[in-house]
């Protein structure tokens, strides 16, 4: 197996830096240090440490599991919660201390980095679309009331979803995710029975 590149090993250390101690808190001579490789190399791959930054949003994107959204071999509704499952986990196993990486850089550099800022606002929109093509196949199967607007409730679920992780890396407990789960599980449910098929008593 090849030996991972020192851009690789940069990048690697700059995902754990970020997400643990913020885009200001990680100085380029801390990643450097960690990714064990001189702090002059960093110029060689990278032209800022913003550009660094939108690197690792792509990396972090990949880890989302957002294709899971689209996968049409299991129900909408199914994968929509797997989705929001698979990130819950993934929270529970930091301790929930991490937050979601796009929601910590935009809140930390929303007013500073016009590029950061696109970045996360171009990840959040390519979510919400996966959302709403989700969504849309779970109004269809019945599972969502047929008058629901699914660009709108894309969009809430993301704004919720991204509240929730913030408060659950202050609060340091799952209870604000419990609550995003309770929201969800009452927006969504199974599908609606085939046509003809009694389900009261006349």
């Amino acid at each position: 197996m090849p030996r991972p590149s020192m851009r690789e090993h940069l990048i690697e250390a700059a995902f754990d830096r970020f997400h643990e101690h913020g885009f200001n808190g990680s100085g380029i001579k801390d990643i450097t240090d960690a990714a064990g490789t001189p702090k002059g190399s960093f110029y060689n791959h990278f032209d800022s440490k913003e550009s660094m930054a939108v690197e690792v949003m792509s990396r972090y994107a990949r880890g989302r599991q957002m294709r899971m959204l689209a996968d049409t071999s299991t129900s909408a509704v199914d994968r929509v919660r797997a989705h929001f499952e698979f990130m819950s986990k993934d929270l529970e196993q930091h301790d929930y201390a991490r937050g979601c990486l796009f929601g910590n850089f935009g809140a930390e550099l929303s007013t500073q980095s016009p590029v950061i800022r696109e970045e996360v606002a171009r990840r959040l929109a390519g979510w919400e679309s996966l959302l709403v093509a989700a969504l849309g196949e779970a109004q269809e199967a019945g599972a969502l009331a047929s008058d629901a607007d699914t660009a709108l409730l894309a969009r809430f679920l993301v704004s919720a979803w991204e509240g929730a992780a913030l408060r659950a890396k202050i609060t340091r407990n799952g209870t604000p995710i419990d609550d995003f789960f309770a929201v969800l599980n009452s927006l969504l449910q199974d599908a609606a029975p085939a046509d003809g098929a009694d389900t009261q008593n006349a």
